[in-house]
Formats: structure tokens, sequence, C-alpha cells
């Protein structure tokens, strides 16, 4: 997460002083902003020796550990609040971090690359994968296991028991509520388990 207003846009669905865990935290600036404009408290999970020393020179609490081996660290409910920003599609096992995140937390808020995007679209209707700043690498060295679409999360979603309380689109840090499936590059939900 390195676009400012991106990040304010994600941080307004993360109630004021809530107790986040933030999975794939990256450098921690996401923990940091809702620590320091929210009064939020919490960790990050890293597996990056160098995004886990800069969370540490950012003073955000990190936990170095590998997603794909699950959450067993946490007990239920231990988290307000738990993030997987740009995470999901590195993962193997998506729907079971889904399940650990409605676990763990109360409120589950991901946001990932949206494949449903108008010039992904138009790109592979040219016979090529698209390379955008939403999807920046070519097919080749890309670090993603999948792509997704806003409308895939829906299904997803309901697959896994969890219910959808608000979700909308990000394009050029903007907030997009009509069409995101098609407008917008990044897709953000937020969501409780049933």
């Amino acid at each position: 997460m390195s676009d400012r207003r991106d990040l304010e846009l994600i941080a307004r669905l993360v109630p004021p002083g809530s107790r986040v865990l933030d999975l794939g935290c990256g450098t921690g600036e996401m923990l940091a902003y809702l620590r320091d404009t929210r009064g939020c408290s919490g960790y990050g999970i890293e597996i990056d020796d160098a995004n886990v020393h800069a969370c540490v020179q950012r003073g955000v609490n990190v936990v170095q550990l590998n997603l794909e081996e699950g959450l067993a660290l946490f007990d239920d409910r231990s988290f307000d609040v738990v993030l997987q920003l740009e995470t999901l599609q590195h993962l193997r096992n998506t729907e079971r971090m889904l399940r650990e995140t409605a676990r763990v937390g109360r409120i589950g808020i991901v946001s990932f690359p949206n494949f449903a995007h108008w010039p992904n679209r138009l790109s592979v209707m040219l016979g090529r994968m698209p390379v955008t700043k939403a999807l920046p690498y070519e097919w080749y060295d890309t670090p993603n296991i999948r792509v997704g679409t806003f409308a895939d999360f829906e299904v997803l979603a309901r697959k896994t028991g969890l219910t959808v309380t608000d979700s909308f689109g990000i394009q050029q840090g903007r907030e997009v509520r009509a069409w995101p499936n098609l407008r917008a590059s990044v897709a953000v939900f937020r969501f409780e388990r049933e």
C-alpha cells in the first residue's frame, strides 16, 4: 500500500481505537497510519526480512510469519479488525485465510487488484496480459499466484460464510461505487462472519 489516498480510503473502514492485525503488512505503513490518525494498536504479520525491519523502524509491532501456515498463533476474536491489503492474490489457500481472518477478528477488510477493470479486459482482448499500476508485473515474473475480480470476491465471501458490509473500488485515489468491477483497478471489501 503506497498511494496515500488509497490508504486513507481504506483506513476510514477501521473504527477509531481498534485493535488491528495487518496480514502481509509490508513496511507497516497502514498500521503506522492507523496508530497515528485513528488511535489504533495491533500487530503486522510479514515474511520479508526487509519489510520486518522497516516495520520496526516505524515503531510498528510485527511478527515474522508465513501466512500459508495460518493464524494458529491468535485466539478467536483477538482483534477488532483484520486487514489483508494486496495479500490474497499471493496466497495459495485464500478460502482458508478468509476463514482465519473471520475467526481472529470481528471485521475483515481486504483489497486486491481488480482484474476485471476495463483496461485489463482490453489488454486480454488484444491478446496480452495487462501490466498496470495495480498489476505492475509481467505474467512471467509476477508474485501473484492468482488474479481476482470484484464480482469473484462476492461469490467467495458467500461461499465462506462472510457477510459483506461495505465494498467499493478505488481508481486513481478515488472511491468508485458505481460499476466498480468495470471502473476500478482495486477492489475493497469490509466483511463480518455470518
